[in-house]
């Protein structure tokens, strides 16, 4: 096999590791601040469940992601795939030392947009802004990816706040005792319906570059996901989740406002019905800030002088800046990559 090919197989699955402690981890957050499930509990459940979802979970959002470059050169594909992954997995690194849920989803599309465009040129690079513009618009390339991650966000958060503020009127005569053991086992559910779709959803991004990788090694004559690549990425998210996750959950779960089991209950089913829509539509979401979003809605619900606007604010920068960050990155790393080699 191509060395570099090898190498961005090799990255796709450091990738992987580091998105199983990012965007998995959020999804354990509210399950375990809440006091629905013990540490161990909690986190064995949603690990288990991104393996399952990701053998299971289909190959739609993969080939959405793969057909977002469009290089003709084997060569210059995979110079692209490689300096993308790099410079995503560093990201992800960077935000997780810190403790912010980053979204590996946006790290990786930001390395691919600005490793292409800097790399072969901005047309190798399928915005979708002609589909947008066509006589019949559609919804392609970037422009899907990016107004599919806002809306699934904006789901997060209204989803959540309407979400506890039913739930919280049709429970208002309750038995707290009663309800509370009710409110877990539900939990329970939401949690593990949730960490299967975001399994199914999250993995298929890096089978998605396993693909490209493969096709432009010459390894396969089509875009194809193997099954040994699906089996490894599974096998690396639950690793991920495992090890090194208890940053990102302490995060969402302790900092920006403290979490009830109601509050889990909120914040999982409106997460997870944006996750599991996104998966079946083919869309490569990010896990962590739909997540994030259905928090913030469910604290502002709950009463938004409770929430810990400093560490919100903090959240919200990482949301924003990861895309234009690791595309300029990305950018820089194949302009000196280039230079370096004379090309």
């Amino acid at each position: 096999m191509d060395p570099i090919a090898a190498a961005a197989l090799l990255l796709v699955f450091a990738f992987t590791f580091t998105n199983g402690f990012q965007d998995a981890a959020a999804i354990a957050a509210t399950f375990i601040a809440s006091r629905s499930a013990t540490p161990r509990q909690g986190i064995l459940l949603v690990a288990a469940m991104n393996m399952l979802g990701a053998v299971l979970g289909g190959s739609a959002v993969a080939f959405t992601l793969s057909g977002l470059v469009e290089v003709t050169e084997p060569s210059q594909t995979l110079l692209v795939l490689l300096v993308a992954l790099a410079c995503a997995t560093a990201w992800n690194l960077v935000t997780w030392s810190r403790g912010l849920p980053s979204s590996s989803t946006h790290a990786l599309l930001g390395g691919l947009i600005g490793a292409a465009a800097a790399g072969t040129g901005l047309l190798s690079v399928n915005w979708g802004i002609d589909a947008l513009l066509s006589p019949s618009p559609t919804l392609d390339g970037v422009v899907k990816i990016l107004v599919l991650l806002v809306a699934s966000v904006a789901v997060g958060i209204l989803g959540g706040y309407a979400l506890l503020r039913l739930l919280s009127f049709l429970l208002r005569n309750a038995r707290r005792r009663a309800t509370w053991r009710r409110i877990v086992v539900a939990n329970w559910g939401a949690a593990l319906l949730m960490a299967f779709f975001n399994g199914a959803n999250d993995v298929q991004k890096q089978l998605g570059i396993v693909a490209l990788v493969l096709f432009a090694a010459g390894e396969t004559a089509t875009l194809e996901v193997p099954f040994w690549a699906r089996g490894t990425c599974a096998l690396l998210i639950g690793i991920g989740t495992l090890g090194g996750g208890w940053r990102v959950m302490d995060t969402l779960g302790n900092r920006i406002f403290r979490i009830e089991p109601i509050h889990s209950l909120a914040s999982q089913v409106s997460a997870g019905l944006a996750i599991a829509t996104s998966t079946v539509a083919g869309a490569p979401v990010s896990s962590s800030h739909i997540v994030t979003g259905s928090i913030f809605g469910v604290g502002g619900a709950e009463n938004p002088r409770r929430l810990n606007w400093r560490a919100a604010n903090e959240v919200a920068i990482a949301m924003l800046v990861t895309i234009p960050a690791t595309a300029v990155l990305a950018a820089i790393v194949i302009y000196l990559t280039l230079f370096i080699a004379g090309l």
